[in-house]
């Protein structure tokens, strides 16, 4: 599955510290092969149509939709500043 990104998640991405980079590698490994493999503890977002969020931490959630031939990552950041603006 191929792996979008927006323009507000590579900024995000950015400023995040090393150890949440770390983790959205991995985790993005995994989406590639399955975005809604348990780990990834995907849920649709109540109120947005065809958006999901997917944890990278307890913290840490990034939102993405389906798009075209794979999905598009939305944002990610701290869990209810994220999903307040998916």
């Amino acid at each position: 599955m191929n792996i979008y990104f927006s323009d507000l998640f590579l900024e995000s991405v950015e400023k995040l510290p090393e150890d949440v980079k770390k983790a959205l590698k991995k985790k993005l490994g995994i989406m590639a092969g399955n975005p809604r493999h348990p780990s990834l503890r995907t849920k649709k977002i109540k109120g947005r149509e065809n958006i999901f969020e997917a944890s990278i931490t307890m913290s840490m959630r990034m939102t993405w939709e389906y798009f075209e031939d794979g999905i598009l990552l939305r944002n990610i950041g701290e869990h209810d500043k994220t999903l307040n603006k998916p």
